[in-house]
């Protein structure tokens, strides 16, 4: 059972009078399995490596189908827990739109989400229930117990793992 940690204040509240979903800058993904030795905790990390303030939404698949969540609000250089506990996926999915300068971090897997906070069940038919249809970014994380990822605006950052 994936156990989601509470989320923030709805992200459209702080990104009020911002169109984001068309906006875009030059971003990357950076990934990596989060462990250290100080802080063994297993769960579902992401860092904002930009100098603005990031919503963030995550998808998954649960034993009762398809599951889309957020906002996640994520200040500049800091760090959120999206799940808390040991990961029971081996995909995880991730949307995020910058609230300052309207870039997005998306890929190629369609979810639903909402303008302000959400908890969707099912991919399909997004319009058509009232919800938005964003492509999320897939994370394989080899079925490791927990995942961080750092999003980044410098162009041409690579991904890989530590």
């Amino acid at each position: 059972m994936v156990r989601v940690v509470p989320k923030f204040q709805s992200f459209a509240a702080v990104a009020k009078g911002r169109h984001l979903l068309y906006a875009g800058i030059a971003a990357s993904f950076c990934l990596a399995p989060f462990f250290t030795a100080s802080d063994a905790r297993a769960d579902f990390r992401v860092c904002n490596g930009t100098q603005n303030l990031v919503g963030v939404a995550i998808g998954y698949r649960a034993a009762q189908g398809w599951i889309s969540e957020g906002w996640w609000q994520v200040p500049a250089s800091t760090c959120a827990t999206l799940i808390e506990g040991e990961l029971q996926s081996r995909y995880y999915y991730l949307y995020a739109e910058d609230a300052a300068r309207g870039g997005r971090w998306t890929g190629e897997v369609n979810m639903c989400v909402a303008e302000n906070e959400f908890k969707i069940s099912g991919v399909e038919d997004c319009f058509a229930r009232g919800y938005q249809r964003m492509g999320f970014k897939e994370y394989d994380t080899g079925r490791q117990g927990s995942w961080m990822v750092q999003l980044s605006d410098t162009p041409g950052a690579q991904e890989g793992q530590n």
